[in-house]
């Protein structure tokens, strides 16, 4: 890798950044540019941990040894060596926030952020999930699985797709900060990953998907290993669900009401009826986008199964037009939903028996006096 030539860093007054640059400073070429971006740049922020991050390597590393200030300190100097602190790891660079931090290299890094995760994902299975590939259509429900699926680094790529900006209103859903109204919800889920995993690869369909791109996002640079949908368009999830039907590929999706989770193992299954028999199985994405906004509610109505939605949900949709622009969906729901998503896609990527179907997790239920 060549982060230099890769991700070069550009004006923070650019809205729309979402590429971090790395630079490794026993590299004369990389120290250059990273004593010219500090020069340009008045308002940078520096932070440097790098020493207790070694630190908890160490002990990380010597799980049975009751270590104290001073030999822990000596096994994180012995552990360095003779390379200048400053050197050690990466210098990761957030143009959008002007933030420089000084973090282990990606090894190391990756062995420290996931070693709490075992032995409930064990190490070969973090390595396992490391060659895989998750894509996300939708980023409202699909922002929370995004962002748990890159905490509990369940992949080793994201591919996110979302044409929508932020409005004020998606807040009492999405975790954003007010600033950033306005911008591109595959831009601001791509920055927090990075923030929180700079090494995870998130690719980004900006304008969403569509029947010109969706083999890009499905195929393009290695077949997808699960598609979550987690779209408001019932054209781009017929689509979406013929496409990865034909490549194998399974298909979970989260409603946010009742906790229901759908799971479509067409890697399993590959004659299988698209959302379980829900709609007509030659029902054409095309003759959908000629429907009427009351044809397309019905069609909605039969992939929700009317009959089981909760009755709030239920009341609700007769609103809409009237009192409400479209239907609710509550910030608890969407954490549900991103952590159900965030489990069944490592089960499937790990192999274990995810069998087609339409599951609830209903809380009303589960807390019902």
């Amino acid at each position: 890798m060549n982060p230099i030539e890769e991700r070069h860093w550009i004006s923070a007054e650019d809205k729309d950044l979402k590429t971090v640059s790395f630079f490794h400073l026993s590299s004369p070429e990389h120290r250059a540019a990273f004593e010219e971006l500090i020069r340009h740049t008045p308002a940078i922020q520096v932070y440097d941990t790098i020493w207790q991050q070694v630190q908890e390597l160490m002990k990380t590393r010597h799980p049975a040894e009751k270590l104290t200030p001073d030999l822990l300190q000596q096994k994180a100097v012995a552990h360095i060596g003779n390379i200048p602190a400053d050197e050690y790891g990466v210098w990761v660079y957030y143009p959008w926030s002007q933030r420089l931090v000084h973090i282990l290299d990606e090894a190391e890094f990756v062995e420290m952020r996931t070693s709490r995760n075992q032995h409930k994902i064990t190490a070969a299975e973090i390595k396992t999930l490391a060659t895989k590939k998750i894509g996300i259509i939708g980023l409202s429900v699909g922002q929370s699985a995004a962002l748990t699926l890159a905490i509990e680094r369940l992949c080793g790529e994201i591919r996110i797709a979302d044409f929508d900006t932020l409005d004020l209103s998606n807040l009492n859903r999405i975790r954003a900060g007010i600033h950033n109204i306005g911008l591109p919800k595959t831009t601001i889920v791509a920055r927090e990953i990075a923030e929180i995993d700079p090494f995870l690869k998130v690719t980004c369909f900006d304008k969403g998907i569509t029947e010109n791109n969706i083999q890009d996002f499905l195929l393009e640079g290695g077949r997808l290993d699960v598609l979550a949908e987690e779209c408001d368009s019932m054209d781009i999830k017929i689509l979406s669900r013929q496409r990865a039907r034909a490549g194998g590929i399974p298909v979970v999706m989260e409603t946010s009401d009742r906790g229901m989770m759908d799971i479509e193992r067409f890697d399993q299954e590959p004659q299988r009826p698209l959302l379980h028999g829900k709609v007509p199985d030659d029902l054409s994405f095309t003759a959908i986008r000629q429907f009427s906004g009351e044809q397309r509610m019905q069609v909605a109505l039969k992939i929700l199964d009317y009959d089981n939605i909760s009755e709030k949900l239920r009341s609700s949709i007769h609103e809409i037009g009237k009192t409400i622009t479209t239907w609710p969906q509550l910030a608890s729901a969407v954490a549900l939903g991103g952590a159900m998503v965030a489990h069944v896609c490592r089960e499937i990527c790990l192999g274990h028996n995810i069998p087609s179907g339409r599951y609830y997790v209903d809380p009303d239920q589960l807390f019902k006096l």
